[in-house]
């Protein structure tokens, strides 16, 4: 529980019915003594996490201290209720996983704190947590942090408990609170106060009775503006880009669509509403002209989901002739500048305001190897908006205006006016009360918050050198892998190149042959392990700041959970213990998860860590006394420091031993004391210890106990997200020569100091506590049994409710057997039916195919006779004609042989037109004439009935051809179609059989 402090409101109303457990008055000032510092703590599951958890969960200070009475807000107060505690989640509005922690919440809690809760009755207010007895304020949140609450469901234990998820710091860390209520009604009546807070607005006062803050900075309102610039990345999405470290620049490839996201925070004073964006614009180069600014295409706007941010999100497209300059390869060791501008309508500001920020861009050859995967950096800046309020006669109308802007400007340009400048110039620029921005993970920072697990970012670039250098080392190593090569360890102290690092530390591991244990993890991965509810908590814990880790049910949670519970499968002593998931995280970062269980079993078993777990860890406690007198040789002005306050090493080096730093350090530290780990052993620890001391023993030496508590927790592991910090730490643990000799005479001094000791306690101290020591486990195993016993229960039950789903499913399917089998043999009597027709239908066809052929044998002769008459008829035509024209050319020659008759006809045959003849000769040539035409008369008839017959003869040819070509058509059709008529026929006959039955 990190409260944090929102403006208060005025104007209370007094609510409520003034009863036990249910609405009382609203919640008056009292004055009271401070009460003894508050110690919130998360329930103990065991003696390892204990230690894990020993300070994890503390309330730190806030800015109103526990002392301060409670200021009158406008609430409803509930007594007589009960804090159970609160854990990290990561899907704050899941009511499923939120119900998960409320039952492990309730019971599992150990040390629960009564507590008086105020909810108050608009969405502006704040809840807040009271001492019961001195009404004193212990820590609150804000309404509108407050994501998702929920109950417990009637008719279980957690009926009578209720809980809230809120954002903690920031849009990744959300945090659930549990409570139970002594009186069960009252949960009821406390979601119903929550549910009128969520949708009531505080109602406001007449202009004319507004008065701003008595503080220098009324007018002065703090934002905090955040540039993220996404690439895509060939899959379909769109991935942030990396900064260099050297010079804070981000580096862009050419040619790839890219999107631009701009965070938007008010960080101080009272909330502005923004209301919308109309542009976002962007330019190549620095301090930009406004007309050289060029408007992108906005994708998005609105409200995160929390509430605290405003999002806008523009597309860009780098390939257009303005953006030229930023779409080139940058040559190296040189950059250029990108001014981004976002313009925002505010609704309580008359104009519209301008957020400027100006970034370096350095644009990558294609062919560069490209970063960490999961390295995302943004660029962030502040501004200050300084704005005057305005008298109702200046207002253009009665809408929300309340303010014009006087100026505004970034923390960069004040810091840039502060070198150039006077003091006095500036005075109204100090601000005591702005809530700086969350920096980026390279910058220092003064929160109290502590580094999440798996922060930091790791690249893989590597010189080229060094990698010719590795390469040549493993092609070596490859040819005997049973000899670590003489050169191993000086390069492994300088750290593992990233790309490397997943063979590296498989061959460092002797995991490189592992067929047999990759089949073993296959099998243990199916069986149920009995520490499932606690690898299951633990998973959402680890490395939370890791995009391969956060989503809850990802991949990268579901390869954690199987690795670990495998192992507590396979080592049945131990089983699973806190500190194992994220060593395992660290591992799956680099190789599969069959590998990673590989190195995984390796590092417990042959590393020594098994043993930190055993005998009442006894070992680590050794451990412990080992660093002590390690410091007490090298750092002995602070080993006496720590000795004066009373600070134990296990109090700040518990994780450090059962995670090898890998809980709270950044990544680019914790791979290289993984690479030192495989190389030399876990006496590297002692090495990493004494160097965080040595380096840290200036400021140690200026703290009491509780801040260096807090400053083992949040400084330390933040100041070495830097590079260079991490690389001389490194260097300065592997510089430090602790011999193995050393380290068992401090062994061996530990185990005579304990047997001392064991033998000078009294034999009724020891058997109290040998006998509290078995209570604990005895405690902790009827938990364990009772879980086990509930999760029995449970499967029970699904089983049952399973198998009888099963056998409804089974009814079900053997009726629709039943069915299927019955339609099966109409079927197949259907078919033989069919197959009887088709047989008869084939038989038919055969019968009708010989009789076309035997017709169309019988056309032949047909057609062959007729051919042979026709033929016969044209011979007897044309012997008819050529005796025809031999009578008549005997006519001819005849009629011009006589002398009477040659004058009648012509050379061409035909009569002349001759003169009257004389009287005498008439007679003879009239008879003459008409024997003639007689005669002629009789060749035309003949020859008009042999051109008759002709005709006749070819009539019939052409009937006798076109016969023929039906007879052969007929048969061609005949042979090809016959299995369709088949078929035709087969559904004619089916159609008339339905007809008939229905």
């Amino acid at each position: 529980m990190d409260p944090s402090v929102t403006e208060l409101m005025g104007n209370p109303d007094q609510l409520g019915e003034g009863d036990h457990g249910y609405p009382t008055t609203v919640a008056k000032p009292l004055s009271c003594t401070t009460p003894p510092k508050l110690k919130m703590m998360l329930p103990v599951q065991g003696p390892q996490e204990s230690e894990l958890n020993e300070r994890s969960y503390r309330d730190e200070p806030s800015e109103m201290s526990p002392s301060t009475p409670v200021p009158d807000e406008d609430s409803v107060v509930f007594s007589k209720l009960t804090y159970l505690g609160c854990a990290s989640v990561n899907a704050p509005r899941s009511e499923v996983e939120a119900l998960r922690m409320v039952s492990i919440l309730r019971s599992q809690c150990q040390m629960p704190l009564d507590i008086t809760l105020s909810v108050p009755g608009v969405s502006e207010g704040t809840v807040r947590l009271l001492d019961p007895q001195s009404s004193t304020e212990i820590a609150n949140y804000p309404i509108y942090k407050i994501l998702f609450c929920v109950r417990g469901h009637d008719g279980t234990s957690e009926s009578d408990c209720f809980a809230f998820t809120e954002s903690h710091y920031n849009t990744e860390i959300f945090r659930i609170h549990v409570f139970r209520c002594e009186i069960h009604e009252a949960v009821s009546r406390i979601l119903y106060s929550f549910a009128t807070a969520f949708r009531r607005s505080a109602i406001k006062a007449p202009l004319a009775a507004k008065t701003l803050p008595l503080t220098p900075d009324s007018d002065v309102f703090t934002f905090t503006v955040c540039l993220e610039i996404k690439e895509d990345d060939g899959k379909g999405t769109f991935s942030a880009v990396s900064k260099d470290k050297d010079r804070q620049s981000f580096k862009l490839r050419p040619g790839m669509d890219k999107k631009i996201v701009i965070y938007i925070q008010q960080t101080s004073n009272k909330e502005l509403a923004i209301e919308r964006c109309f542009g976002l614009l962007l330019s190549p180069g620095k301090n930009v002209k406004n007309s050289d600014m060029h408007l992108l295409d906005l994708e998005s706007m609105g409200k995160s989901s929390d509430g605290k941010s405003y999002i806008i999100t523009g597309s860009w497209n780098p390939n257009t002739p303005q953006f030229q300059a930023v779409n080139e390869e940058t040559p190296k060791d040189k950059f250029m500048y990108m001014t981004t501008a976002v313009d925002l309508v505010i609704t309580e500001v008359e104009e519209p305001v301008r957020f400027l920020l100006e970034t370096r861009v350095r644009v990558c050859s294609p062919n560069d190897r490209l970063f960490w995967p999961f390295s995302k950096r943004s660029y962030t800046e502040s501004f200050y908006l300084k704005l005057r309020p305005m008298e109702n006669k200046e207002r253009k109308s009665n809408s929300d205006t309340l303010y014009e802007v006087v100026s505004l400007e970034s923390e960069t340009e004040r810091e840039r006016m502060k070198t150039t400048a006077s003091p006095g110039i500036l005075s109204f620029g100090s601000h005591g009360s702005i809530v700086p921005s969350p920096p980026e993970d390279d910058e220092e920072e003064d929160n109290d918050e502590p580094l999440l697990s798996g922060s930091g970012d790791v690249s893989k670039e590597c010189g080229e050198k060094i990698l010719e250098t590795w390469g040549d080392l493993l092609s070596k190593w490859h040819l005997n892998l049973a000899v670590r090569p003489k050169q191993l360890p000086a390069l492994v102290r300088s750290g593992v190149p990233e790309a490397l690092r997943g063979e590296v530390w498989q061959l460092l591991a002797g995991c490189h042959n592992n067929d047999h244990q990759v089949e073993e993890y296959r099998t243990l991965i199916i069986k149920e392990s009995p520490q499932d509810s606690a690898i299951t908590r633990d998973i959402n814990r680890t490395f939370p700041a890791h995009d391969y880790f956060k989503d809850t049910g990802g991949d990268g949670q579901d390869s954690l959970y199987k690795i670990c519970k495998a192992y507590s499968v396979y080592d049945e002593v131990i089983g699973y213990c806190q500190g194992q998931s994220f060593l395992a995280a660290v591992l799956l970062l680099h190789m599969p998860e069959e590998q990673a269980f590989s190195v995984l079993v390796k590092i417990m078993f042959e590393y020594g860590l098994r043993e930190l777990f055993k005998q009442n860890f006894e070992d680590l406690h050794c451990k412990f006394f080992q660093l002590e007198r390690l410091m007490q040789e090298y750092i002995p002005d602070l080993y006496t420091h720590f000795l004066n306050l009373g600070l134990e090493a296990h109090m700040y080096a518990s994780q450090w031993f059962l995670t090898l730093f890998t809980a709270k350090f950044p990544l680019y530290m914790v791979f290289h004391i993984i690479d030192l780990l495989l190389c030399e052993g876990i006496s590297v620890i002692f090495n990493v210890a004494l160097a965080l001391l040595k380096t840290s023993k200036d400021d140690l030496l200026q703290t009491d106990f509780e801040g260096a508590l807090k400053f083992f927790r949040v400084p330390v592991p933040k100041r070495y997200r830097s590079e260079e910090n991490a690389k001389k730490l490194m260097e300065l643990a592997c510089s430090m020569k602790i011999s193995q000799k050393k380290l068992k005479k401090y062994e061996k001094e530990y185990h005579t100091i304990r047997e001392q000791q064991e033998q000078q306690e009294a034999p009724i101290e020891r058997y109290e506590r040998e006998n509290r020591r078995l209570q604990e486990a005895n405690m902790r195993l009827e938990q364990e049994n009772d879980d086990l016993a509930h999760e029995l229960v449970s499967s029970k039950i699904a089983l049952r409710k399973d198998l009888d789903n099963a056998e409804e499913k089974a009814d079900a399917l053997n009726k629709e057997l039943l069915i299927t089998k019955q339609k099966l043999v109409d079927s197949e009597d259907e078919k033989r039916r069919l197959e009887e027709e088709s047989a008869q239908l084939k038989e038919m066809c055969r019968r009708e195919l010989d009789k076309s052929e035997s017709e169309i044998k019988k056309n032949g002769s047909i057609i062959g006779e007729y051919k042979q008459i026709c033929t016969q008829l044209s011979e007897r035509l044309e012997k008819q004609q050529t005796a025809n024209r031999g009578e008549l050319e005997k006519i001819r020659l005849k009629v011009e042989g006589c002398d009477k008759c040659s004058n009648l006809f012509n050379k061409e045959g035909r009569l002349k037109v001759l003169s009257v003849p004389k009287e005498g000769s008439e007679e003879d040539t009239d008879e003459e004439k008409e024997a003639l035409k007689n005669q002629l008369r009789e060749m035309e008839l003949e020859l008009a009935q042999t051109k008759l017959q002709l005709v006749e003869a070819e009539c019939k040819i052409q009937d006798l051809e076109h016969h023929l070509g039906l007879a052969l058509n007929e048969v061609q059709a005949a042979k090809k179609t016959w299995f369709n008529r088949t078929l035709s026929s087969i559904k004619t006959v089916t159609g008339a059989q339905g007809k008939e039955s229905v």
